[in-house]
């Protein structure tokens, strides 16, 4: 059987640590446990790690460390996927304001996995 190929989103890392949701925290602490015994490819892009940069130093260093823990392939942003990122504005699917959600959905596509962990 062949392993699904799972895209993250920044999400997936923040909710590793997110204090004040101590349920979501258990959840996706349960699934990053599975992560980390390598059952899934995981993909990763540059649209998380530009939302990682942007948080506070002190959080940074911490979901870096995160994903440290983990393997997966990091997918650079490309025309394919801001071309597609625009078609998925243009179709309404999301708004313009949400265009790194359209960066995300596109690096999935173009990375050929099975789902979007959010």
């Amino acid at each position: 059987m062949n392993k699904w190929k799972l895209y993250l989103d920044t999400s997936v890392i923040s909710y590793l640590d997110q204090k004040d949701s101590p349920e979501k925290m258990q959840e996706t602490r349960l699934f990053w446990n599975k992560v980390k015994t390598g059952v899934y490819d995981i993909v990763f892009s540059d649209i998380g790690f530009k939302e990682i940069l942007a948080c506070t130093e002190e959080k940074r260093e911490r979901l870096l460390e995160y994903l440290k823990e983990i393997e997966y392939t990091r997918i650079d942003l490309n025309h394919n996927i801001n071309r597609i990122a625009d078609k998925v504005i243009e179709l309404g699917i999301l708004k313009p304001k949400n265009y790194d959600d359209c960066q995300h959905i596109a690096a999935a596509i173009v990375s050929g996995c099975d789902a979007i962990v959010s």
